[in-house]
């Protein structure tokens, strides 16, 4: 539900703030002032991602109706603002002028540590049916000495390996092994907290360097920017180096959303991984398990652990990760 019952929706909202403010409004700034000056509490229903959702009303708005009054004025960041409204006029300050006790605004600190989101990723890759693999997080501290300095762009944060042996019979198995056919796939992911403009290249070309050995690569991130543009770009990037994109969700972990995927590729990037393997020991160790006859007795010695359904208090994994969000200060209590 995006409207409350005496009818106001999230497109109403827009249109107001943007009545009222006196300048071009980002989609998160509009949900801002909303929240701040009353108009949010109209909606009756909001749902997990208000902004999302408003975000969504506007450009459907923009782009389906011919008479709409709200039109895109700028780009990297998109601000929104009425047709034919002047922004206020503002007073050209020079550098004399400037006050010199006003320091410039400071970027918000993020609460948590990007490997924070090592476990809501492990859990939403092993759960979803399109990977169904298991995962190791690879710990640069634990490389040598030698490759320390270019380990940015040389290992993948996270591994993971998915084994058709699950999905066959055995005598399906059997015949693949005859024949010489490889039993499992090889996944790469680069975790990052936020994606925006502001890093995209640098982050996706790390991606790119990380993630290309590997059947498919993944670039992730909690925060990803709703901006069409930015989302275009995505697509050019996706569309041309192949690197997936994964945007978790931490309140609905199996709701996460895989906004690009990865170009397959059937062949491994064998040098690299002979490299990865050489220089780092848990990504020897997850090849040595791999290849291992007795994998499945050493799951919980060599992977990470999602975070599944706990069976003493019949909670799912969702409830379990949305939990752990919250200590962790990924999201905040509802």
């Amino acid at each position: 539900m995006s409207a409350s019952k005496n009818g106001y929706t999230f497109l109403q909202l827009a249109l107001d703030v943007l009545e009222e403010s006196n300048e071009p409004l980002s989609v998160g700034e509009i949900w801002e002032f909303a929240v701040k000056n009353g108009f949010a509490a109209k909606i009756e229903s909001q749902g997990k991602t208000p902004s999302d959702t408003l975000s969504a009303r506007i450009y459907v708005d923009i782009r389906d109706n011919p008479n709409s009054k709200i039109e895109k004025v700028s780009t990297r960041p998109t601000k929104f603002s009425l047709k034919g409204k002047k922004p206020k006029e503002i007073t050209a300050v020079t550098n004399s002028e400037t006050p010199t006790d006003v320091k410039p605004a400071k970027t918000p600190k993020i609460p948590y540590k990007e490997s924070d989101l090592h476990p809501l990723l492990v859990t939403f890759v092993n759960v979803n049916p399109k990977f169904n693999c298991l995962c190791k997080t690879i710990d640069e501290k634990k490389s040598t000495k030698a490759s320390r300095g270019a380990n940015e762009w040389v290992h993948p944060d996270i591994v993971g390996v998915h084994f058709y042996d699950d999905d066959y019979s055995s005598e399906v198995v059997g015949l693949q092994k005859k024949l010489g056919y490889r039993n499992f796939k090889l996944f790469s992911f680069e975790m990052k907290r936020t994606l925006t403009f502001d890093n995209l290249r640098e982050c996706y070309f790390q991606a790119v360097s990380n993630s290309s050995w590997a059947n498919e690569g993944y670039l992730v991130a909690y925060e990803i920017s709703n901006d069409d543009d930015f989302m275009q770009e995505l697509g050019r990037l996706n569309n041309a180096f192949g690197i997936g994109i994964i945007r978790l969700n931490p309140r609905i972990i199996t709701q996460s959303e895989i906004l690009f995927p990865s170009r397959i590729s059937n062949e491994l990037d064998w040098d690299t991984v002979e490299k990865l393997s050489g220089i780092n020991r848990d990504f020897k160790n997850f090849l040595l398990e791999i290849t291992s006859e007795k994998r499945s007795n050493n799951i919980k010695k060599i992977y990470d652990e999602p975070l599944l359904e706990d069976r003493t208090c019949d909670r799912s994994c969702d409830d379990l990760c949305e939990a752990y969000a919250v200590e962790k200060k990924i999201i905040s209590e509802t």
